[in-house]
């Protein structure tokens, strides 16, 4: 059963609407992604009550997402407040008149909780083990520590880009003078928390400042993929950026590719913000993530109604599933593929003396459930269609690099074709690492042809290696005439990749 749920994320620069369809499965669908820039952490006071004015620009935004909800029929709504909302002297007053005059009640997050939110988003959609994150809104700066997708620390800075511009800024844009005292006032911040100093740990951003660093980034350096999600920007690379920013006018920025309008005034101290995180680290990689609080809300959401939904340690096996699930793919026909898959890969390295390659099985077996996916968009350019799918898919737990080598692996057809997908990501794979993708598309290619009636019928099957050939027994359940004539005409792509000839043989289960 299929349910909508809505995330109103009320923070001190966007408020922000989504509104997701998901299953019992976990497959979770953002269905609405609207904001709207606020700004509330600037009605904030000398005394700390955020004014009238605020109040009315909030509960005019929720009026008009209640609309929306109505047009949705969403079933649940969470609408979660933070660093404005929770700095506010008036709270109890505003979350009072949100409920009476909007109908929307307010949950205001505590600094743990926003931060835990954020962290669950991350080990729950990207594939690094270990790591500090960043979650930098506009009025607090969350930072936290974990240690093998386990949450070790937590800490609120009650600083964001909207209160440091605020604070430090006087103008449009900083001047060097404004710039030093910014840094020096965050490095001493950080520096106050021992357990992030010198950990040599990557930094991942969450929120859109960091998103649209990634963007700006990108579009730079004429990046072939559109998603920032698992992207990552070395430290030269992020110093490099901000000098190229800083000798921006106010009015360029405003009109810089990637982007975001109403974020020209504070990208530069936002990014002069995570550099100085980097150095108190000590790092070298700053990565980022498209997904945030809300999605760490809505996770969070799905485990408790159903625990096994997800699994942080193997998030691409589970998000490659669900993806082929969503394009008609059997969950019984992905399990028969990939014992096909493993069978034939052990024992092709057990008769031919090779030590198993986990990484070339842990690459075979995540590319199976979407090899060919693209047939169920047009036969005839199956191939072409799985590659865009794939590559231009942010799917969680895989790099970008590992996602293009998935991408062609389960898109493979011919060498031909594959250096025709490859003409826009020049540079990005070793001779060896083409090699791989060759011979691990081409065991899929023929895999799949054993199962082209898609009846399952291969109970066994059995390799053995002869002098001069190679030969592979197939058991089956049932006439296999479909499977043999499609084996036979894609054979060929194995005995490239062994060398030698290949005879297979279809014996009928008494």
């Amino acid at each position: 059963m299929e349910k909508k749920t809505a995330i109103i994320d009320i923070g001190s620069n966007t408020v922000r609407l989504v509104i997701y369809k998901y299953d019992e499965q976990g497959t979770l669908h953002e269905l609405a992604n609207m904001k709207k820039v606020a700004r509330l952490r600037s009605y904030i006071d000398e005394e700390g009550f955020m004014n009238d004015e605020g109040v009315d620009v909030l509960k005019d935004l929720l009026l008009n997402y209640q609309q929306i909800l109505a047009d949705f029929h969403v079933d649940e709504v969470h609408a979660a407040a933070t660093a404005a909302v929770r700095q506010a002297q008036n709270q109890e007053s505003i979350v009072d008149i949100m409920k009476r005059e909007t109908g929307i009640e307010l949950q205001i997050l505590t600094e743990e909780q926003e931060a835990y939110f954020g962290f669950v988003a991350v080990a729950y959609s990207m594939a690094t083990s270990s790591a500090i994150t960043i979650d930098m809104g506009g009025g607090s700066t969350e930072i936290t520590l974990f240690e093998n997708k386990v949450l070790q620390r937590t800490h609120s800075f009650p600083f964001g880009t909207v209160s440091l511009k605020q604070r430090f800024i006087a103008g449009d844009k900083m001047t060097e003078q404004e710039r030093s005292a910014l840094t020096a006032y965050v490095k001493e911040q950080f520096e106050s928390l021992p357990w992030i100093v010198d950990q040599h740990l990557p930094i991942i951003g969450i929120g859109g400042s960091a998103r649209n660093i990634a963007q700006i980034h990108q579009q730079q350096n004429k990046y072939p993929l559109s998603s920032v999600h698992h992207y990552e920007m070395k430290k030269e690379e992020m110093d490099a950026l901000a000098e190229d920013l800083w000798a921006l006018s106010f009015e360029e920025l405003h009109q810089l590719e990637g982007l975001s309008t109403d974020r020209a005034d504070i990208i530069l101290p936002a990014l002069d913000v995570f550099r100085t995180l980097m150095d108190v680290v000590h790092t070298s990689s700053y990565q980022f993530t498209k997904k945030g609080l809300r999605e760490g809300i809505i996770i969070n959401k799905i485990l408790q109604e159903a625990p096994d939904a997800y699994n942080k340690y193997n998030i691409f096996g589970d998000s490659s599933k669900k993806l082929a699930i969503s394009f008609g793919r059997s969950e019984q026909e992905q399990q028969y593929i990939d014992y096909l898959v493993t069978d034939l890969y052990k024992q092709t390295c057990k008769e031919f003396g090779l030590l198993r390659m986990e990484r070339e099985l842990e690459f075979i077996r995540g590319a199976a459930p979407l090899y060919n996916l693209g047939e169920f968009i047009e036969q005839d350019a199956a191939s072409q269609h799985t590659f865009y799918l794939i590559a231009n898919q942010a799917i969680p737990g895989i790099s970008h690099h590992d996602r293009v080598r998935m991408a062609l692996i389960a898109s493979y057809k011919n060498k031909g074709q594959l250096e025709q997908l490859l003409v826009r990501y020049q540079g990005w794979f070793t001779k060896e690492e083409m090699k791989e993708i060759r011979m691990l598309g081409a065991i899929l290619k023929f895999i799949f042809a054993l199962n082209v009636s898609k009846r399952r019928i291969i109970t066994q099957m059995e390799l053995k290696k002869h002098e001069e050939h190679v030969h592979i027994t197939f058991t089956v359940a049932g006439n296999a005439a479909a499977e043999s004539y499609a084996a036979e005409r894609q054979k060929k792509h194995i005995e490239r990749i062994l060398r030698m000839p290949v005879t297979l043989q279809f014996i009928e289960e008494r």
